[in-house]
This record gives structure tokens, C-alpha cells and sequence, in this order.
């Protein structure tokens, strides 16, 4: 597995525990402490997404709310809620991910860890966020 799918697993795990806790993610892998050896060419990416999704949470809870036709955040698996918020996060702040890397790497985890619904969704969402990509304001 490429280090940059091991972060994506890896950040998706924190982002999940931290919902689940309802604490900060930063706090979440705070605590998780040092990574192990399985984990540590994978470690820089996944805290680059946790910190980002963490920093740009309302923004892209606002886009994810605004696109999901017909959902709701709260109606959403858990599952799938996170790997949007860090696919949304990867799409549109992170430079050197290409736009389609993050959209089907999005639909992997959907496809390896939620519903047989999900792939689509995710896949549906994120691809309209990135038709949209252009018109968006990213500041808030």
C-alpha cells in the first residue's frame, strides 16, 4: 500500500475516533502519541490531513451540506462523512494532490470501509466539488 493511501487510512481513523469522542482531531493525534514503524512513512500526510480538515472544518462542512442533494450531515455515515470532509480537504487546498488522486482515493476508503451506497456518493459529491472547484470561495 502507497504511503499517501496509509495516511489517508491513517487520518480517516482519527477523524473517525475523534466524532466519536467528540474531541478535537489534533487532540485525537495528539494522543496517539509516536507512530510505529508501519506507520511512519505514512505519518507526515495523515497529520498534514487531520490539520487541515480540522483548520477548514466549517468551510467544508458548509460545501458538503450546500452539494449532498437531499442529505444532511448528520443523516450520513460516520464513515463517509470523515472521508469527505478529507477528500473535500485534499480536492481543494491540497496543491500537490491531483484533483482526481483525491477523488478516487476517497472512493477506495467508501469502497474498503462503508455501505455499498457509498462509493457513489462520495464519488458524486466530491466530483461535483470539483466541477465546481473553479466558482468556489474557499475562505469561508
Amino acid at each position: 500500500m502507497a504511503a499517501r493511501t496509509k495516511a489517508r487510512r491513517l487520518a480517516l481513523d482519527i477523524l473517525f475516533a475523534a466524532e466519536l469522542r467528540e474531541e478535537s482531531p489534533v487532540a485525537v493525534l495528539e494522543q496517539r502519541g509516536r507512530p510505529n514503524q508501519d506507520e511512519l512513512s505514512a505519518f507526515d500526510h495523515a497529520v498534514r490531513l487531520v490539520r487541515g480538515v480540522q483548520e477548514h472544518r466549517e468551510r467544508i462542512d458548509e460545501l458538503l451540506s450546500t452539494y449532498a442533494a437531499g442529505w444532511t450531515l448528520d443523516r450520513m455515515p460516520a464513515v463517509d462523512r470523515n472521508i469527505l470532509r478529507m477528500g473535500a480537504f485534499e480536492l481543494l487546498w491540497v496543491d500537490d494532490v491531483p484533483d482526481g488522486v483525491a477523488v478516487s482515493e476517497a472512493v477506495a476508503l467508501a469502497t474498503d470501509l462503508s455501505t455499498d451506497e457509498s462509493p457513489r456518493f462520495v464519488n458524486g459529491l466530491l466530483a461535483r466539488l470539483q466541477q465546481l472547484k473553479p466558482s468556489l470561495s474557499l475562505d469561508g
